[in-house]
């Protein structure tokens, strides 16, 4: 149990980690970096605390695909919903039957392999871009594959999600599409879909602590708000490097601990 004195300094942090969690992810990515640590420095269970964090965070993933809705390819929805929804639902479930215990102990993996995805996403979003810059032809991308090869994506954004949305537009440049804003929309609507069943599932269950949950909510979207206006202010590699630095920071850390 927290000392009350313990006890508020952490949940002022938890209101500044939500807040820059919702920056961060406006600007680059990676808020969840500094949100889930924050919440498991409430005395939030690990697993509890990975299904409020998703909860919290949320929102701001449906208000970016409502901006980004005219740019979504639709003959591939149906292959990127049904795979999300499957791979969403089977990576929260696979999650709630996890050991707390062993969970914790995946923290700092999942954290550091997270931030690599991220840190690598800038070089080959530098290749999908340049050849988005040549004249192409829409190609037909086949259903099957297309959902055979995202599952495993969404089935880990369902389980923890950091850097998971990058890995979707990865797939579907190697299955040949480059147009960068499609490219963009169809990965915040797999990540935004994955989530919502994830979400559902850590509902029915019980497993989100609301009283952290709607508080971290709430100023993540303020986050949100700032980083939206001030994003283009700030040059992207020093935004990249930022996440990529609070990643290893936090993965460090918590293997330190765990030491």
């Amino acid at each position: 149990m927290l000392s009350a004195h313990s006890y508020a300094i952490h949940y002022i942090w938890l209101v500044m980690a939500s807040t820059i969690a919702g920056v961060m992810n406006a600007m680059a990515g990676g808020g969840s970096f500094l949100s889930f640590p924050a919440m498991l420095g409430m005395g939030v269970a690990p697993v509890q605390a990975n299904a409020t964090n998703t909860v919290a965070l949320w929102p701001g993933q449906l208000t970016s695909l409502a901006t980004l809705r005219g740019d979504v390819r639709k003959d591939l929805l149906p292959a990127i919903g049904v795979t999300s929804v499957i791979g969403g639902v089977v990576g929260a479930e696979v999650l709630l039957h996890t050991q707390q215990r062993t969970f914790l102990h995946m923290i700092p993996w999942l954290i550091l392999i997270g931030t690599l995805i991220f840190g690598v996403s800038g070089y080959v979003g530098k290749w999908i871009k340049s050849r988005a810059e040549h004249p192409h032809v829409e190609k037909k991308i086949p259903s099957l594959a297309l959902a055979c090869s995202l599952f495993p994506v969404c089935f880990y954004i369902g389980y923890f999600g950091a850097g998971g949305g990058f890995l979707v537009m990865t797939i579907l440049a190697l299955f040949g599409m480059e147009e960068m804003h499609q490219l963009n929309a169809l990965k915040v609507f797999a990540a935004m879909t994955s989530n919502f069943c994830a979400i559902v599932t850590f509902v029915v269950t019980g497993a989100i602590e609301w009283r952290y949950c709607l508080i971290s909510m709430v100023f993540a979207a303020l986050g949100g708000w700032i980083g939206a206006r001030t994003a283009k202010r700030i040059p992207g590699p020093w935004l990249r490097g930022f996440v990529v630095a609070t990643g290893v920071v936090i993965a460090a850390w918590f293997f330190w601990r765990q030491a």
